[in-house]
C-alpha cells in the first residue's frame, strides 16, 4: 500500500480527537460527531468549516479502513527514524509519496522506484466525500428497497458541464506541469509529488470562466440520488455509493457518498442478526395442555406452531425461512401469562390444580 506525503505531515488521530490506540468503534464515533458538526449543509458559506469537514473526512478515510490505518501507523513509525531520515544518501531506496491522494499501491512492492503518474490523472482534484442519513421502516430494511435521497451539495455545472469554461471555450493546459497538476520533488530517500504552484494542482487555466459557476465547474444545488438498499440492512449500517459524492475539479473523479441507515423499530418483530424475533403470549392452560398456535409473519401471512404439553416459559420455536433473508428464520418465544385477577371459577380451578399437584418444584433447595 503506497503511503501519501500528508501521512507524515498530518496527525489523523489528533484531527479526529482520538488516541492512537482507539478502537475502530471509537474512531467511527468521533468521526460521526465531527461530520455532523462540520457538514456543509449545517454550516452554509462557512469556508473554515468546509475545510475542516474535508480534513476530518480524509482522516477517517485512512483510520476507518484497517489496512490503510496499519500502513499509516507503520510509515509514521518508520519514516522519521529511517537511516539518514528523508535525505538518505547513495544506495538508499527511492519511494514516491504522492500528495495527490491517488490510488494506494503496495507499500513494499513500491519501494524500488517512483510511481509514474498516469496521463490525465487528476486525482488531486478528487471531489469531496459526502455523508447522508436515511430512515427506513422495519419492513423496508428487511426486504430491501430502492429510494431517492434528496441532497443539497455540489453538482456538475449545467452550463459548462464541469469544465469551468464558458461554452465555446476550453481550459488551457498548464505549461509548467504539462497538465499533470503536480511536480516531482526528489529528497534523497523519498520522492514526493507536490501540487503545481502555477495552476494550483488543477493542471489547467480557465481564461474564460463560466458565468454560472465562476469557473469552479460545480454549483451548490439540490439533487436527487437514487439508492438501492440491500435486503437485510441493519440499523446503523453505513453504505458506500462510489462516485456519488461531490464532483471533482478539472476532470478529477467524484467523491463517494456514505449513507447511514436508521431502521425504525417494529411493534411486533425484532432482529437477531438475519433472524427475526417475535414474542407470543400463551396462557398457563395452553402451556400445560399444549395447543396449536397461529403467529403472524412479516409478510402478512400466518404460520401455525404446535405447542407441546408442558411447554416452559421462554421456549423458542424456529420457523424456517421466515427471517430477514431467505436462509434466515423466525424465532418465536412463548411467554406464559399469569392471570392477575381471578374469577371465582378460575380460583376454584387453580386451587383444585394445586391440591392435585404432587411434584415439588423446590425439592432441590432442601428447605
Amino acid at each position: 500500500m503506497e503511503p501519501q506525503r500528508e501521512w507524515f505531515e498530518k496527525d489523523y488521530y489528533k484531527i479526529l480527537g482520538v488516541p492512537e490506540k482507539a478502537s475502530p468503534k471509537d474512531v467511527t464515533k468521533a468521526y460521526r460527531k465531527l461530520a455532523r458538526q462540520l457538514h456543509p449543509d449545517a454550516n452554509p458559506d462557512d469556508v473554515s468549516a468546509e475545510g475542516r469537514f474535508k480534513e476530518v473526512s480524509a482522516a477517517y478515510d485512512v483510520l476507518g479502513d484497517s489496512d490503510k490505518r496499519n500502513a499509516y501507523d507503520e510509515v509514521r513509525r518508520l519514516g522519521p527514524t529511517a537511516p539518514g531520515g528523508f535525505g538518505a544518501g547513495p544506495g538508499g531506496f527511492n519511494v514516491r509519496f504522492d500528495s495527490s491522494g491517488g490510488d494506494l499501491g503496495d507499500l513494499l512492492g513500491n519501494l524500488f522506484g517512483p510511481r509514474r503518474r498516469r496521463p490525465g490523472d487528476h486525482s488531486s482534484n478528487r471531489g469531496a466525500d459526502l455523508e447522508s442519513e436515511l430512515h427506513l421502516d422495519f419492513a423496508d430494511a428487511v426486504r430491501g428497497v430502492t429510494t431517492v435521497l434528496h441532497l443539497a451539495s455540489d453538482a456538475v455545472c449545467d452550463r459548462c458541464h464541469g469544465t469551468g469554461s464558458e461554452p465555446g471555450s476550453s481550459p488551457r493546459r498548464c505549461p509548467d506541469c504539462d497538465g499533470k497538476g503536480v511536480h516531482a520533488d526528489d529528497q534523497g530517500l523519498f520522492s514526493f509529488s507536490r501540487p503545481c504552484s502555477s495552476c494550483g494542482g488543477r493542471g489547467a487555466f480557465v481564461d474564460n470562466p463560466c458565468s454560472a459557476c465562476d469557473g469552479r465547474g460545480t454549483q451548490h444545488q439540490p439533487r436527487a440520488v437514487k439508492v438501492r438498499i440491500p435486503a437485510g440492512v441493519s440499523d446503523g449500517q453505513r453504505i458506500k455509493l462510489k462516485g456519488r459524492g461531490s464532483p471533482g475539479r478539472s476532470g478529477g473523479r467524484a467523491g463517494d457518498l456514505y449513507v447511514r441507515v436508521h431502521v425504525s423499530p417494529h411493534r411486533l418483530f425484532g432482529r437477531d442478526g438475519d433472524d427475526l424475533t417475535l414474542a407470543v403470549p400463551i396462557t398457563i392452560a395452553e402451556a400445560s395442555l399444549g395447543t396449536d398456535l397461529k403467529v403472524p409473519t412479516l409478510d402478512g401471512s400466518t404460520v401455525t406452531i404446535r405447542i407441546p404439553p408442558g411447554t416452559q416459559p421462554g421456549r423458542i420455536f424456529r420457523v424456517r425461512g421466515r427471517g430477514a433473508k431467505a436462509d434466515a428464520d423466525l424465532l418465536v418465544t412463548v411467554e406464559v401469562i399469569v392471570p392477575v385477577d381471578l374469577s371465582r371459577d378460575q380460583r376454584s380451578a387453580m386451587e383444585a390444580l394445586a391440591a392435585a399437584s404432587t411434584d415439588d418444584p423446590r425439592s432441590h433447595l432442601r428447605v
